[in-house]
């Protein structure tokens, strides 16, 4: 299962990107003085106690308004509201009890979500609980007073969220690989999984963004099943013709949080872009196997010299990822789209393997004999030794003497050496350096 999402919503400059941004702990979303700031829905991830989950700000909600704009937005709300598993619903004590925030509450009610009532902008709980206490009136449950600007009530109100996910249900375990299909809109995503499935299970279209919805599909090669994950496009801002489509990007994180491996589909005709690289971003950062599958191959002149030049390009453009596979295929002949699943089995294989600690402290030998460990001030950093302590992506721990002598360069160093020894193609590696006292 992915990680809980929390909507944040309410009308329109309540403080909820205000809210948003303290939780996240960094300035993300736009606040301005002004109502309507925040167009876009912004997700972060958030850890709270034992709780992992995923908080979306959206845009202030105006129930009655023809304004287009404002109409977008607030259907941008609505759609956040029906995938969210708890919504924070945001009121401001200051401007006090309006009647916008009564049909909110009314939207609120008609979702049948779980909702916890925020009020905003409490600076001072002794003063203004009685105005708190106004807030019963909107029958939606307690209101929980908070100061997003002073930080005050915070945790209660994140106790209260997060009392509200869903219990893990014991369930049996699915053991199918799952892979989500990523990228753009328009590039090819459901034309590829039609074309495995030989039948038109998905809508394509030459409209960007007809899919608006993460679709699981189970696709069977060679007597083995895979479930995958068709999503939503992605497209630059700037691009955005549909408020509708700022809604995809969740439902990216979505897919790539339920993956073991992520295919980025680009379009061979267009070239690898900034926004590709956005996408594969949010794949590299959970750890997820990585496959780039460049599409529409057979709609590009080609000479002896074109599969290195365009993989040199990837390369320069993703070059957080240097480990992804690149496949160049087409859904619309089928080209080399059977060996997508050659090179999915040989990530998927990578993205579980486990080294023994002997054979990775024979490695780890070797490779301090070939190049020294770097030093500062006369004191040279010492590795004792390496151990890989889980999968899926693969990561190791480097119990060392003193671990501000340990280069992000010489941890580069080490992980090519791994690679040399068992390739892990596909998958990133994951590195963690702990001190321990040398023993006098």
């Amino acid at each position: 299962m992915g990680k809980p999402i929390v909507a944040i919503v309410g009308r329109p400059n309540v403080g909820k990107s205000t809210l948003f941004n303290m939780m996240a702990g960094e300035r993300i979303a736009i606040v301005k003085d002004t109502p309507g700031v925040t167009r876009d829905r912004i997700y972060a991830d958030v850890s709270w106690l034992k709780y992992n989950f995923t908080i979306m700000d959206t845009g202030g909600i105006e129930p009655e308004t023809k304004n287009q704009m404002l109409r977008n937005m607030r259907e941008q709300a609505e759609m956040a509201i029906e995938m969210a598993d708890v919504v924070m619903f945001v009121v401001d004590v200051k401007q006090g009890l309006v009647d916008a925030d009564y049909k909110v509450a009314d939207m609120l009610r008609k979702a049948d979500k779980k909702v916890v009532l925020i009020v905003n902008k409490v600076d001072n709980f002794e003063k203004m609980m009685p105005d708190v206490y106004e807030f019963y009136n909107l029958g939606i449950g307690d209101p929980h007073p908070v100061s997003s600007i002073g930080k005050l009530g915070i945790g209660d109100m994140l106790d209260e969220v997060t009392d509200l996910f869903p219990n893990d249900v014991e369930e049996e375990e699915d053991e199918r690989p799952r892979v989500a299909i990523v990228g753009k809109p328009n590039v090819g995503k459901s034309s590829i999984i039609n074309k495995l499935l030989g039948e038109n299970r998905v809508i394509v279209s030459d409209v960007a963004g007809t899919t608006r919805d993460a679709i699981d599909t189970t696709v069977t090669w060679e007597d083995k099943e895979y479930v995958f994950i068709d999503t939503a496009g992605l497209r630059r801002k700037n691009k955005i013709k549909e408020e509708i489509e700022r809604y995809s990007i969740l439902r990216t994180v979505s897919a790539v949080e339920r993956a073991d491996v992520v295919v980025l589909v680009i379009d061979a005709t267009e070239g690898v872009t900034e926004q590709d690289a956005k996408i594969a971003g949010i794949a590299h950062d959970r750890g997820r196997g990585m496959i780039i599958a460049v599409n529409k191959w057979d709609a590009v002149e080609k000479d002896n010299h074109s599969v290195k030049e365009y993989t040199n390009k990837i390369r320069n453009v993703l070059s957080f990822m240097p480990y992804a596979e690149i496949l160049f295929i087409s859904a619309k002949t089928g080209q080399r789209l059977p060996k997508l699943f050659d090179v999915l089995e040989a990530v998927i294989q990578n993205h579980q393997l486990r080294i023994a600690t002997g054979v990775l402290n024979d490695i780890l030998t070797e490779a301090v004999a070939m190049q020294q460990p770097p030093s500062d001030k006369g004191r040279r950093l010492k590795i004792y030794y390496m151990t890989q302590v889980s999968i899926k992506p693969p990561s190791f721990v480097l119990f060392v003497n003193d671990k501000r002598l340990m280069h992000f360069s010489y941890t580069r160093y080490l992980e090519n050496k791994i690679r040399e020894a068992f390739g892990f193609g596909g998958t990133s590696l994951k590195f963690f350096i702990r001190e321990r006292k040398e023993k006098s």
